[in-house]
């Protein structure tokens, strides 16, 4: 069906971003996604505030520029940030040991895959640091693997926790009674480490992580928006999830219905409401979202509120993988605490960090580039998405509206 494509005017500017929005548009209307919300700042001003398509067909509900979004890992990017402003108090180190705080982890193992494909478990080299667990070099996995099934036993295969009836401390304990999928500091393997970020972050602030992101993040900036799980006020704002098939969308099942509880609507509205995932768990707004990347652009701080040091908005979007083994699908990036990087390799710019970034798992994009004073917010409800390649086009013609080359 051909869906009509809602849109917000954008601000007065000196940029043409009819290409973006066109696309946006294309995918809306050929059924690729239901819509989306594209957010653009340059030197801390709003030069596009787009919506298109539809929040909810079923409800015939058109996308707004406030619809409300499942953000999955871009929750990361707050946690990471949580870890810093205890370090800037003095209340932890990066160069911690994760036993400090969850002395299970005094003792880990690793799953060994042999040449004949059979496996062994052998101790782990050294023990996983808070370091580790920021640049995703713990060893940690979603689970994936040969022992798939010991992982789901235990039910910590895969990112999502919003149906647990437990804290994300309790979900997690039993994590460190199976071996791990890497070496600590070796490779960069995606997994929970900024799940247990948050359980850490829960044991040194004495506050659950809903209440230290509230305190010290998403209230002083003004994100208002920004949740662990929706109020009930808010339930009519929130986007649906459809699911991409090999011709067009289909609506996600709820979430009492789903087989596989990472391709459904979730537990976001009606839920345990205990499990706050420091690896996924957030719901928020492109504009809400933009406010938490202008305070690290603007090196720690935003329209005088403070949250985090220089120093420490610097260490996280610093390459901090140098020695690191990257995936195959993280070729030519360096990683810092919590965002993939590009760095500049020639002239002005050679070895300065020119773009930090990562995404959600419902298919959300979002990007820094400190340099030309860039943010870049997308947002859509789309999983799984393997085959799209919406972003990538939004991503290449926002940059030639900007004028940026590299």
């Amino acid at each position: 069906m051909i869906l009509l494509a809602f849109n917000q005017k954008v601000f007065a500017n000196d940029y043409n971003f009819t290409a973006a929005k066109s696309i946006l548009n294309g995918y809306v209307n050929t059924d690729k996604i239901a819509g989306g919300v594209i957010l653009v700042m340059k030197d801390g001003k709003e030069i596009l505030h787009f919506a298109s398509g539809m929040q909810d067909i079923e409800a015939n509900k058109a996308m707004q520029v406030d619809s409300i979004f499942r953000i999955a890992s871009q929750t990361k990017a707050l946690t990471s940030a949580g870890v810093m402003i205890l370090k800037d108090r003095g209340l932890l180190k990066v160069t911690d040991r994760v036993s400090k705080y969850i002395p299970s982890f005094k003792k880990t193992t690793v799953l060994i895959i042999n040449e004949d494909k059979s496996h062994s478990i052998v101790p782990a080299q050294r023990e996983i640091t808070i370091h580790d667990l920021l640049t995703h070099s713990s060893g940690i996995s979603y689970g994936a693997g040969p022992i798939e099934k010991r992982w789901k036993s235990i039910g910590l295969y895969g990112w999502y926790f919003a149906d647990k009836n437990q804290s994300i401390a309790e979900a997690l304990a039993p994590i460190t009674t199976l071996p791990q999928k890497g070496q600590p500091g070796t490779d960069f393997i995606y997994g929970h480490s900024a799940d247990l970020l948050g359980v850490i972050i829960e044991i040194v602030s004495n506050k659950s992580l809903k209440d230290f992101f509230e305190d010290e993040i998403t209230h002083p900036l003004g994100m208002k928006d920004t949740h662990f799980y929706l109020p009930p006020s808010k339930k009519n704002r929130l986007a649906a999830v459809y699911n991409e098939t090999d011709t067009v969308i289909k609506r996600a099942v709820d979430a009492d219905k789903a087989s596989n509880l990472m391709t459904s609507q979730g537990h976001y509205v009606d839920g345990p409401r205990k499990a706050y995932s420091g690896g996924g768990g957030l719901i928020s707004t492109a504009r809400d979202y933009s406010r938490f990347l202008s305070m690290l652009l603007n090196k720690g701080t935003l329209s005088g509120t403070k949250i985090l040091s220089q120093a420490s908005v610097e260490e996280m979007i610093s390459n901090q993988t140098p020695d690191i083994d990257m995936p195959a699908y993280l070729e030519g990036y360096s990683f810092g605490y919590g965002f993939a990087l590009t760095m500049g390799k020639d002239g002005d710019l050679k070895g300065k960090t020119i773009r930090y970034e990562w995404g959600g798992a419902y298919h959300s994009k979002y990007y820094v580039r400190p340099e030309d004073g860039v943010i870049v917010v997308y947002l859509t409800q789309l999983r799984p998405n393997k085959k799209i390649k919406d972003w990538d086009e939004i991503d290449a013609v926002i940059s030639i509206a900007l004028g940026i080359k590299n």
